[in-house]
């Protein structure tokens, strides 16, 4: 037997090991029990009650260098306990990261045996510093988004809830985009001496009503369609995102010219144009 690999799992930083005995991967269960913020002894009796033909006490390397016996669960069983955990009987703060840990660590050590390395999707702090660095741009230019709504942009437009999410080969996709984002709302703030055809265009019925209804409709697919698709995990979620905040942009640059310049929607029952404001509640 020896030690195959020591990783990081998605969970706190914990180190799990996986350990090859009688050519099958093991895996030692203390530090992911207790990563989980669970007591050692009861999920000991458990796994003795529930796994005992198939528990192992094998000897490992710690990070001090010395060998230690650990009781070591085979990879394959790994779901399988993970399943017997109910995220409702532990600790409040420690529900959300159970649950995650449910649906990651499985994945991440069982590619780790198959394919021989885990890629940890999540990016790390350095790596989106150039993201950072331009939606604090975006915020600088744009004067009327604050950091939140600028955050939910992106969250939105690549489909996760924390921009620590953004896989690394992503980060120049997102930053191209955020970028794109800053060229169109810095046209919004130009002088209006630099647009002396603007007003006319703003009269035409036709992009009135593109105007009024353009940020309705990518409103209701942003708060309504968008996270129902994301909850069935489907893959049209992402691309239809991109596509509603790539139309609703434009529209909205127009209604933010429209504000500065007074002119309401005559064509759509003389209505206010919408403010971003509205569009990002």
């Amino acid at each position: 037997m020896h030690t195959l690999a020591q990783i990081n799992a998605p969970f706190n930083g914990v180190e799990l090991i996986i350990i090859e005995h009688n050519q099958q991967p093991y895996t030692p269960m203390r530090p992911i029990v207790e990563g989980m913020g669970l007591a050692w002894q009861a999920q000991f009796d458990k796994l003795k009650q529930r796994f005992n033909s198939v528990i192992m006490e094998i000897m490992t390397t710690g990070k001090d260098g010395k060998s230690y016996k650990m009781i070591c669960l085979p990879l394959r069983k790994l779901f399988g306990w993970l399943m017997t955990i109910s995220p409702n009987k532990v600790k409040p703060e420690l529900r959300d990261t159970v649950i995650k840990y449910q649906e990651e660590c499985d994945d991440v050590l069982w590619d780790y045996w198959t394919k021989g390395i885990t890629v940890n999707p999540r990016s790390t702090k350095e790596e989106r510093e150039p993201l950072t660095n331009a939606v604090n741009l975006l915020v600088a230019k744009t004067k009327h988004l604050n950091y939140s709504d600028a955050y939910k942009l992106v969250h939105q437009r690549f489909n996760v809830k924390h921009i620590d999410e953004i896989p690394y080969d992503t980060i120049p996709v997102a930053v191209e985009y955020v970028h794109h984002l800053i060229a169109l709302y810095s046209q919004a703030n130009k002088h209006k001496d630099t647009e002396p055809h603007i007003q006319a265009v703003l009269q035409d019925q036709n992009v009135q009503f593109l105007m009024w209804y353009v940020p309705i409709l990518a409103k209701f697919v942003k708060n309504e369609l968008y996270p129902a698709l994301t909850v069935i995990q489907s893959s049209y979620a992402g691309r239809l995102i991109g596509l509603t905040q790539e139309v609703s942009c434009h529209a909205n640059i127009l209604n933010r010219k429209a504000i500065g310049y007074g002119i309401t929607l005559k064509h759509v029952g003389d209505k206010q144009p919408h403010s971003m404001e509205w569009y990002l509640a």
